[in-house]
């Protein structure tokens, strides 16, 4: 008998309380009830890998959009107003190459972008020539590497980059490696210890980096030990230096059914906006609607431009 095909389905949400507030899960389930969840964006269409910034008014949150009839990935943007109404949306970065989770950086008035691009091969910088939807691709910051999640944080004058790498057996989702550099622009350097973390179960980065009351900088990691994306926790860097590197995680764990119930397989994006907090849930499908997805694409004339929408 065919087993049905499984499918991941992600939707994201914003949550009314500032990151260090949800590291319990208690917390989180408390704040379910007022998350504020993006639009469904159609049959076989997922969104996911949510990062904001306000601008005025607006709050912006630039997601991954990603749609089965072509295993395409962009990024689209979704503004918001100031009670969290939905405003509209626009396909906001496309290219040739699969891109997700766009992280964000703010600095010096501007806004720049990290998305994933390890299809091209590179880390690279975005700037916001025209927010918030006219961006230039500014400068690569890691060249020749199939680097994933890239999260960016400054600390004590030194620019920190979390990213994994993509390669055979899974290896992005239990491998962290780290890089570092004087300037944002770089250039930049990978640390002697890469990976300086081997665990599947709190490896690949899930969000953004942050500081902890205690001085020490705390990266969202995601647990993918039953399943990619499964979980997420939290990684606390005791030492974190350009020759060595040590860390512990904390013993919360967030899953997605603690902020939706019909979304209770995965949680893999905790991304900080202010006094916001951006997650992504995921449920699993199993249908056999997914043959009739995979044939239709099959069918597309070679080297059509991903639809969309």
């Amino acid at each position: 008998m065919r087993l049905k095909p499984k499918s991941d389905f992600w939707q994201v949400g914003i949550v009314p309380a500032p990151a260090q507030e949800l590291l319990d899960a208690e917390t989180l389930a408390d704040r379910s009830s007022r998350i504020t969840w993006l639009p469904d964006p159609g049959p076989w269409r997922f969104l996911a890998d949510p990062f904001a910034v306000r601008r005025g008014d607006a709050l912006h949150v630039f997601v991954e959009a990603y749609d089965y009839h072509t295993k395409h990935g962009f990024i689209e943007r979704h503004e918001f107003g100031p009670a969290l109404e939905w405003r509209g949306k626009a396909a906001t970065l496309v290219r040739p190459f699969h891109l997700s989770y766009p992280f964000l950086i703010e600095q010096d008035g501007e806004v720049l972008m990290v998305p994933e691009s390890h299809k091209a091969g590179e880390v690279a910088l975005y700037r916001a020539r025209a927010f918030p939807d006219g961006w230039v691709r500014e400068t690569v910051l890691l060249a020749d590497i199939p680097a994933a999640e890239a999260c960016l944080i400054q600390h004590q004058d030194i620019w920190w980059m979390f990213y994994t790498v993509v390669g055979s057996g899974a290896r992005d989702q239990r491998e962290l490696h780290v890089a570092f550099a004087d300037r944002l622009t770089g250039p930049w350097k990978t640390h002697p210890q890469n990976p300086v973390l081997v665990d599947r179960s709190g490896a690949r980065p899930g969000g953004t980096p942050f500081v902890g009351a205690d001085g020490q900088i705390i990266l969202p990691v995601q647990d993918c030990s039953v399943s990619y994306g499964g979980g997420l926790r939290f990684l606390r860097f005791s030492l974190l230096t350009e020759t060595h590197v040590t860390s512990e995680h904390l013993p919360v764990r967030l899953t997605g059914d603690l902020a939706a119930a019909d979304y209770p397989d995965g949680l893999h994006t905790f991304s900080a906006c202010g006094d916001l907090t951006l997650i992504d849930v995921k449920r699993i499908d199993r249908s056999f609607g997914r043959h009739i997805v995979n044939l239709k694409r099959k069918l597309l004339p070679k080297g059509a431009l991903p639809g969309l929408g």
